[in-house]
């Protein structure tokens, strides 16, 4: 199986039987080897004794946690390349593993230029074949998101409230909710979301006026435009929907503090109900502001929100207020349809008339 250099990289690509063509490795000058794949022991001492050898045990499968080896195998490659020799990555058959592994090298080099669709292009040039499975394209779009790091992103919040959603969906896929201790709840945190708008979202219940959300816990998404699976034609959302949240914990969990509530439903005896109502946090109150459904909800704006936790917008009510230590050039988070404030029109102000 042919052995493909990256464009403008010293970094080869391969499938494992390039491995045993000694003589092409050595006209290409490589010196370090990482393997992603799972390898058999026996055989790596007799295979990669005469290189510096990293392997990263992974399958090629959607659900593989590639993510968090990601900074481990940028590292690798970069002490080759900076060692003055040439890097082989490779898998099973130069495809999927190993061209995600390059992908990811290639946006921590420029992650302000490149994609991980435009760094997979790149590879395409010599290697048509490179096709990332969705699974791991979906982790290089997080890799991206987290701005590339070289070093551990096990402590990212986008890479633990990926986790997170990971562990509802495989407990879901078994009917069940997941777990209490599996949940990241974001106002507890070490690193809470920060607030980038000028004019800051606050949320409270109708009923008590207790404070519920801010817009750092606030998830956006948009309409789905010409939706025919809509629940009703041109609405607008009626639910605010949000990462978890410690508040929430009784409504969610309601057998942690020893209680039942019938508001929560489809739930097995003994297990964390999978739907159910969201209760106002303050004891004297208990207006239900909203509901929640592990497996999803579709909004009235067609859009799906998954998992789903959503305060309803006839039960509480929703105020704008300026946070003063944002300025007018600060980038607004994106809110939900129905939310937005309207847009201003600056042809008026007079700019250039003076």
């Amino acid at each position: 199986m042919a052995m493909n250099q990256i464009p403008g990289q010293n970094i080869y690509i391969s499938g494992i039987f390039c491995l045993k063509n000694k003589e092409a490795l050595k006209r290409e000058n490589i010196t370090h080897v990482l393997s992603v794949l799972r390898l058999n022991p026996a055989e790596v001492q007799e295979t990669f004794s005469s290189y510096e050898h990293f392997a990263i045990d992974a399958d090629d499968t959607d659900d593989e946690n590639l993510l968090q080896h990601l900074p481990a195998a940028v590292q690798f490659i970069q002490s080759g390349l900076d060692a003055g020799g040439n890097v082989l990555v490779h898998c099973a058959m130069g495809k999927s593993r190993s061209a995600a592994v390059c992908i990811a090298y290639l946006l921590h080099q420029k992650p302000n230029v490149l994609t991980p669709q435009s760094a997979l292009e790149i590879l395409r040039q010599s290697r048509p074949l490179c096709e990332p499975n969705d699974g791991f394209m979906e982790q290089l779009a997080l890799y991206h998101e987290m701005g590339c790091p070289g070093n551990d992103v096990t402590e990212n919040p986008v890479y633990q409230r990926w986790l997170y959603r990971r562990d509802v969906e495989e407990s879901v896929a078994c009917g069940r909710a997941p777990e209490m201790r599996s949940v990241r709840f974001e106002d507890e945190q070490p690193t809470r979301p920060k607030e980038k708008a000028v004019q800051e979202v606050e949320i409270k219940c109708r009923k008590c006026r207790k404070g519920l959300a801010t817009s750092p816990y606030i998830i956006p998404h948009e309409e789905e435009k010409g939706n025919s699976t809509k629940v009703r034609p041109n609405a607008e959302c009626a639910h605010v929907f949000l990462h978890p949240m410690k508040w929430m914990s009784p409504s969610l969990f309601p057998a942690t503090d020893g209680s039942k509530t019938s508001s929560s439903y489809d739930n097995a005896e003994g297990d964390a109900p999978l739907a159910g109502r969201l209760i106002c946090p303050t004891p004297k109150c208990g207006s239900n502001v909203g509901k929640f459904a592990w497996q999803g909800l579709q909004c009235s704006c067609g859009s799906w929100v998954v998992p789903a936790l959503g305060l309803a917008k006839a039960r509480v009510d929703i105020a704008n207020k300026i946070n003063p230590a944002r300025t007018q050039a600060s980038v607004g988070i994106r809110m939900p349809p129905g939310m937005r404030p309207p847009e201003t029109n600056d042809s008026s102000s007079g700019r250039g008339n003076l």
